[in-house]
């Protein structure tokens, strides 16, 4: 088991990748934080750890509200005396229209949106960096996106979604130099199109064979991803395998970015 002993924090990990990320760290030993806004959603992430024979704790938590991503973290330090890992995969665009024109982006949208994508990374980030430094080391992988790096022509699909995640891929470089000296290595992952949930895997399934070429026509793998294509990556990173990578962002996309 690679991670037999560690502790991780994974946030957002009571569905889609995120819960990916918990089941895959618990499987190779870890003792996870799963974490998420909903308590029951997060327990039952937490039992399926269990039942498989992993360890795992519930910890519901807003982490773009400081005095709740202080109250995880310390709980953790509590219950398990250390942080080895933290994963950043609170994301997402809920509420923002798919497509939008840059007149038509509220400001409102965009603080929400950049709050749960970037501002959550740097305080949970922030929390661990001063414990993983007086224990000697840690990981930390923030979950970007490609929405980073592949524009669409015409209006943007989410402003808000591009600009988080772009800032993302730029504090892991910035926090990969600062807490390199400590041990500490810091890197993330860039998702391509990915059926991460029930609805979208739906949705997918809904469309016709012809529909489904045309969409991943622009993919070399010719396929979009799963959940299950993104949690391996994560835990190689939170790995001793990777200890000397720092401050990378790895494409997990099917090879998109490069056409």
């Amino acid at each position: 088991m690679r991670l037999r002993d560690k502790v991780a924090i994974i946030t957002g990990s009571t569905s889609g990748i995120g819960k990916a990320i918990a089941l895959a760290m618990g499987a190779e030993g870890a003792g996870v934080i799963v974490n998420g806004r909903r308590a029951e959603a997060a327990e039952q992430v937490a039992s399926e750890i269990r039942s498989a024979g992993g360890t795992a704790l519930a910890f519901p938590a807003d982490v773009t509200v400081p005095s709740q991503v202080e109250r995880l973290v310390q709980s953790a330090l509590e219950i398990y005396g250390r942080v080895d890992i933290l994963v950043n995969n609170a994301g997402g665009v809920a509420g923002v229209p798919p497509t939008q024109y840059l007149e038509d982006v509220l400001e409102e949208q965009w603080d929400k949106v950049l709050d749960l994508n970037l501002k959550s990374a740097f305080l949970c980030s922030r929390a661990v960096a001063k414990f993983m430094r007086e224990q000697g080391g840690g990981k930390i992988v923030n979950i970007a996106s490609e929405a980073s790096r592949v524009i669409h022509r015409g209006p943007s699909a989410r402003y808000q979604y591009t600009a988080a995640k772009a800032g993302l891929a730029g504090l892991t470089r910035a926090m990969a130099i600062e807490l390199g000296p400590y041990g500490i290595n810091v890197n993330a992952v860039a998702p391509g199109q990915t059926l991460a949930n029930e609805r979208q895997q739906a949705n997918w399934n809904s469309l016709s064979e012809e529909e489904k070429a045309r969409m991943v026509q622009n993919i070399p793998l010719r396929r979009v991803a799963l959940p299950g294509d993104i949690a391996p990556v994560v835990v190689f990173l939170a790995s001793d395998e990777a200890r000397y990578i720092t401050g990378a962002t790895i494409d997990v996309n099917g090879g998109r970015t490069l056409s």
